[in-house]
């Protein structure tokens, strides 16, 4: 006879997992390569064991884990298709394009906002905060050094506009990866987060417009004008690029669904590689005489495996590289083991046992929302990865936001306005030591500066307190296939 597991026992898979995770950071530089995969296994490990030795048959269990990863098999998909237009996308100079006249922006009187601006643009571009932060957020950490302002100060602008453009970008993997968690798609997911998105951005501006008036600017542009040079040698650099990312932008907005949407992205972008980019696709291609050939050799490396560009700064070679599909493999593998952790531990009752406690206090939309923020935190800090604080917390309290007849977009946009914000703030957590190495800024000395991540969950927790923009079901309207039992 099945029996209902102690707190324990619902405790100790989680704290297993912690436990593994938290050594994963010390033990190896790539935790994302495997080692995070891994332990999620070996908690589902243990408990499957506490699952199966509270009478639960060992079919219903894997019923459930096979459930739970066919739920997920649509984001990655996205992840995969993703990965491919990235890859034309970089191939045609769309993204070095968008970086090149990006750059055209900055005025020295102005550069905490420009600062802010352009890193959300890359990042927007190459849905990637850390290949942003790693390439012009070293270049312009330097240009605010050498114009007087506080490192930590551009640091924290810097961190402010990647994770602005990171949040609400297609092409990134915990913008994929919320919406998966939660049970609603891309679009919905992004169109939704800019409720609190928007304040919480114009607010970092405003902050940031004040404290740069209080500086005296000068001149500054060397190391913009190489990256410029660098992209500009490279490739054919042109407005009329743009029209894809308007296209997609349209595509978007007219709510196609996101695999038709980026497949189109994708070949738009395979075509501009062809046409603006010539010298580049027949070089990817190996320099084979035939045009056609390498057209076709060049599109099908863009959308599934490594492209890199080479110019003389070494710095803007870190941007210019893509890994297509192939680079998104570790996040399916991730979400893969995530999904087998999450279904033996929603299948024995686990996840139920471990946050009734929460959800008992959680009376109201706002003490719920306010849960799921500290509790993203709560796995950020001591899990010490981005992606386990939207995966974990999403399986937890997606339940809870259905009995409440809050619709999925509101669970994802908490997980990505607390979970995804707020890593680079912990000083072990994966990302927080990342762009702490890469710009030579300590966390705790680019924390208080660094706006958007700090004002993100605090308008998520609001927006829910306030009733402000919460969608609901009515009572007979939650999909057969959303309610979970």
């Amino acid at each position: 006879m099945k029996q209902e597991p102690s707190y324990i026992e619902a405790l100790l898979p989680i704290l297993t997992l912690v436990g593994l995770l938290t050594m994963n950071v010390f033990f190896f530089e790539d935790t994302l390569a495997g080692s995070n995969q891994v332990a999620l296994l070996l908690a589902a490990t243990i408990a499957g064991i506490i699952v199966r030795r509270n009478g639960q048959a060992w079919a219903r269990t894997m019923e459930n884990v096979v459930s739970t990863i066919g739920s997920a098999m649509p984001a990655m998909l996205i992840l995969l298709l993703i990965g491919s237009l990235a890859g034309t996308w970089l191939l045609s100079g769309i993204v070095p394009a968008l970086i090149y006249y990006g750059l055209d922006i900055i005025n020295p009187r102005v550069f905490l906002i420009t600062a802010v601006v352009v890193s959300a643009i890359v990042s927007l571009a190459t849905g990637s905060s850390w290949s942003t932060i790693a390439t012009i957020g070293v270049a312009l950490l330097g240009i605010g050094k050498a114009i007087g302002i506080n490192e930590a100060i551009v640091a924290g602008a810097i961190i402010s506009g990647a994770y602005f453009g990171d949040k609400i970008s297609p092409l990134s993997d915990t913008t994929n990866l919320a919406p998966a968690m939660a049970g609603t798609d891309l679009f919905t997911h992004i169109r939704y987060m800019l409720y609190t998105t928007t304040p919480s951005f114009i607010i970092t501006l405003l902050i940031f417009l004040v404290i740069g008036l209080s500086y005296n600017f000068s001149e500054a542009v060397v190391d913009v004008a190489n990256v410029k040079s660098a992209i500009d040698g490279a490739f054919n650099t042109s407005p009329w690029l743009f029209l894809v990312p308007l296209i997609l932008f349209v595509i978007i907005i007219k709510k196609v669904p996101p695999i038709p949407s980026l497949m189109i992205g994708t070949l738009l972008g395979g075509v501009c590689a062809v046409l603006f980019q010539p010298h580049m696709v027949s070089e990817i291609a190996g320099n084979v005489p035939n045009y056609a050939e390498a057209s076709y050799i060049g599109f099908m490396q863009a959308m599934f495996g490594d492209i890199i560009i080479v110019t003389p700064d070494a710095d803007v070679n870190e941007l210019l590289h893509t890994s297509g599909m192939a680079g998104m493999l570790d996040t399916i593998w991730l979400i893969l083991s995530a999904m087998v952790f999450g279904g033996i531990m929603e299948s024995g009752g686990l996840l139920t046992r471990l946050t009734q406690p929460i959800i008992n206090w959680a009376d109201s939309t706002g003490s719920l929302v306010a849960s799921t923020v500290v509790t993203c935190i709560f796995f950020n800090t001591t899990a010490s990865d981005q992606y386990i604080s939207i995966v974990v917390p999403g399986r937890m309290f997606r339940k809870s936001y259905q009995d409440k007849r809050l619709k999925p977009e509101v669970l994802s946009r908490t997980l990505e306005d607390s979970g995804t914000m707020t890593s680079v703030l912990i000083p072990w957590n994966t990302c927080g030591a990342t762009q702490s190495r890469v710009l030579g800024v300590g966390t705790f000395d680019y924390l208080p500066y660094a706006f958007f991540n700090l004002i993100s969950p605090l308008m998520s927790i609001l927006f829910a307190y306030l009733n402000l923009k919460i969608r609901r079901y009515e009572l007979d309207e939650i999909p057969v296939e959303e309610r979970i039992n």
